[in-house]
């Protein structure tokens, strides 16, 4: 079988990354045609976008997608178009194993944690006004002084039906990968209407599926357990900033963001990305570490029922990571960005 799937290289070090990503999965024996895409901070002044239409048509059309990182401005400039892509194409579940890899550089040993995240709601809905604006005074009217003047304000929308999606995706992942335990993430206890809905959602969820364990946590606490005891967790699923945050901290426990590898699922869309940023400063040195944007490979060949060329893909990763001899500066090592994957690529002609 042949697949058509695009290829979106992003911004910064995107490009050598997807590159990279691109010739090692042509390697597993699976046959893909790459249709590539523009999109990032590199193409806006080309476009007047730096998410041209074209991308979101190419994705709609071949239904699989693989994107390397895209530069998303802090405090200023265009929205993420990360949070866009997701939105657009409705990809409302945000899976992100943290999975230990011997060779690598860590505090914890034997990590298996998935960090199931709700993609579309929450603050990352992007409702908010700015200071001043008609808006703004409204609700700060309506707040009869528990909101001070020259706020700005967010919004944060939290549903019944994203809510329930989100839950059945992560019990479903739990079923299908032989997963013990499914554990809800919220602060409901203070914010008791949107959490507090989460909460009841989840719970409802649950019943349906007696042979997975339930059981909730608050998200200040879940830091803190993550950080202590980490075994006793696995498959984690919380809201849309909850979820970023706990991700990030799954990643520092098996190592960084650059062996955290992500997939968004909709109901017939996926895509698939590292966890990490751009790297602007490394732009074009060939040096940063493609492991996370192939994991996200693992990922998608997964998704698409090549399960044999998935663990043999992933396998070919976890001896190279744990030989040191091929791996870039942050494993240790002193290979190229081009390097590594061709010794990827050894071991799965091997």
């Amino acid at each position: 079988m042949r697949y058509k799937i695009t290829i979106i290289p992003g911004d910064g070090t995107g490009p050598e990354i997807a590159e990279s990503t691109r010739r090692v999965l042509d390697s597993t024996g699976v046959k893909i045609d790459w249709e590539t895409t523009e999109a990032g901070i590199d193409v806006l002044q080309k476009y007047g976008t730096p998410l041209p239409e074209n991308v979101l048509n190419s994705v709609r059309k071949n239904k699989i997608a693989i994107k390397g990182p895209i530069t998303t401005p802090i405090g200023s400039g265009f929205r993420s178009v990360n949070v866009a892509l997701r939105k657009e194409l409705d990809l409302y579940a945000c899976l992100r194993p943290c999975k230990s890899y011997q060779g690598v550089k860590s505090k914890y040993k034997n990590i298996d944690l998935v960090v199931v995240r709700e993609n579309t709601e929450d603050l990352y809905a992007g409702v908010e006004f700015e200071v001043g604006t008609e808006e703004s005074k409204k609700i700060i009217e309506l707040s009869k002084g528990k909101i001070r003047n020259n706020s700005a304000i967010s919004i944060k929308p939290i549903s019944e039906f994203a809510t329930e999606r989100i839950v059945r995706f992560a019990f479903e992942y739990a079923i299908k990968h032989k997963r013990k335990k499914v554990t809800s993430v919220t602060k409901a206890n203070i914010m008791k209407f949107t959490d507090g809905l989460f909460l009841s959602v989840a719970r409802e969820v649950a019943k349906k599926y007696p042979e997975i364990e339930y059981e909730e946590r608050l998200i200040d606490n879940m830091c803190m357990q993550l950080v202590q005891k980490p075994e006793l967790y696995d498959v984690l699923v919380l809201p849309n900033l909850y979820g970023d945050i706990i991700s990030d901290l799954c990643a520092g426990l098996i190592g960084g963001l650059g062996i955290a590898p992500g997939a968004n699922i909709g109901t017939e869309i996926a895509l698939f990305e590292p966890v990490h940023g751009s790297a602007p400063k490394y732009k074009g040195m060939n040096k940063v570490n493609p492991t996370a944007m192939i994991l996200s490979g693992v990922l998608m060949l997964e998704y698409l029922g090549e399960t044999e060329a998935a663990k043999k893909l992933e396998k070919a990763v976890s001896e190279v990571i744990k030989e040191k001899k091929n791996v870039t500066y942050d494993l240790g090592g002193t290979a190229k960005t081009s390097e590594m994957a061709d010794e990827i690529i050894k071991k799965l002609g091997a």
